[in-house]
């Protein structure tokens, strides 16, 4: 049965992903690509905006060899997109909400980055996510020209890019007259939930982790710490049940706030609309990123795949019960 359940997490992320690139198909196919002449100009101020971001995290990430620019503006662009969305629009009252909401979420996200360390006031400063140290160790990136390009493509332009385009529901209601209704509620009340999920993942993790620290500053050895910390990684709150609690929450926001679209009017044949690629893009993005903190996860802590095979990635099913310290010799030998 074990040997089963690799083979099956490949085949549902494979599943996964065919459904979103159909999803991203349909919805642009079955959309009317007009704007009106307010729509395109608050489309080209916002793309003078991304083009600017593109521009100073390509040189600032290079030159201060820090390559989380983008890391740290990634909570910030979406509420500058989202304002300017509104602004001309009008104010109206559904770009407004959803303004709001993605501010909460921008405010909790830069909290979550800042306490980490990634902000200075030299701001190309700062620590550096830890990840892109071990994806430019890879060997596809042993060439500097490999990585420049890596940088620039996909860190700098293809990101941007995307966070712009998680904001494009927005733009789309921007000049809908249709009253609020089931749609927009829906969209709020989920939002704000998968806000109060991923927030209370992240404090989960936070707090695991700096007492992780201050135990292994007491004891020496992570052999000596008691459970759950012993484990190394979180099993605690939402991670007792899902491997990736804030994935799911950062997802499950950005399609919520699509709902706005639908509640506008604007999306044709049901709930296809081309705005809908900027949260299904995110999906994608996230099959990837999960798939590279796993796989580090894996090789760090002993138990770790022992976890993967217990906990699913985002349905809360089973509970991970809590290793013995003979189950942890023993994977630590096999390790």
């Amino acid at each position: 049965m074990e040997s089963e359940k690799p083979i099956m997490k490949t085949a549902g992320t494979v599943v996964s992903a065919i459904i979103v690139l159909t999803l991203i198909v349909l919805g642009i196919i079955f959309s009317d690509y007009s704007l009106t002449g307010n729509q395109r100009q608050t489309l080209i101020t916002l793309l003078i905006v991304c083009a600017c971001s593109i521009l100073y995290c390509f040189v600032a990430g290079e030159a201060a060899q820090n390559f989380s620019q983008m890391d740290k503006l990634w909570s910030l662009l979406p509420i500058a997109y989202s304002w300017i969305i509104a602004a001309g629009g009008g104010m109206r009252a559904r770009l407004v909400i959803c303004a709001v909401i993605v501010t909460a979420w921008g405010i909790r996200l830069t909290v979550n980055f800042a306490r980490k360390g990634a902000y200075r006031l030299k701001f190309w400063t700062g620590n550096e996510d830890y990840r892109w140290a071990i994806v430019r160790g890879s060997r596809f990136f042993q060439s500097r020209i490999a990585w420049t390009a890596f940088d620039l493509f996909f860190i700098c332009i293809y990101q941007n890019l995307l966070v712009l385009a998680i904001t494009l529901p927005a733009l789309a209601c921007m000049e809908s007259d249709a009253p609020l209704g089931v749609w927009d509620a829906a969209a709020a009340i989920l939002a704000a939930l998968f806000l109060v999920l991923e927030t209370a993942a992240d404090e989960y993790q936070w707090r695991f982790h700096q007492t992780k620290k201050r135990l292994l500053a007491e004891k020496g050895s992570p052999a000596d710490l008691p459970a759950p910390y012993d484990l190394g990684f979180n099993t605690t709150g939402p991670w007792a049940r899902m491997r990736h609690p804030n994935y799911l929450g950062e997802q499950g926001i950005w399609l919520s706030l699509y709902l706005f679209a639908v509640g506008a009017g604007v999306t044709r044949h049901g709930v296809f609309h081309w705005s809908m690629l900027g949260p299904l893009l995110l999906i994608l993005l996230f099959m990837g990123s999960s798939t590279l903190g796993e796989g580090i996860s894996a090789k760090k802590y002993p138990l770790y795949r022992d976890y993967m095979n217990c906990v699913y990635k985002y349905i809360p099913v089973h509970k991970y019960r809590t290793a013995s310290r003979v189950e942890i010799g023993e994977y630590a030998k096999q390790a």
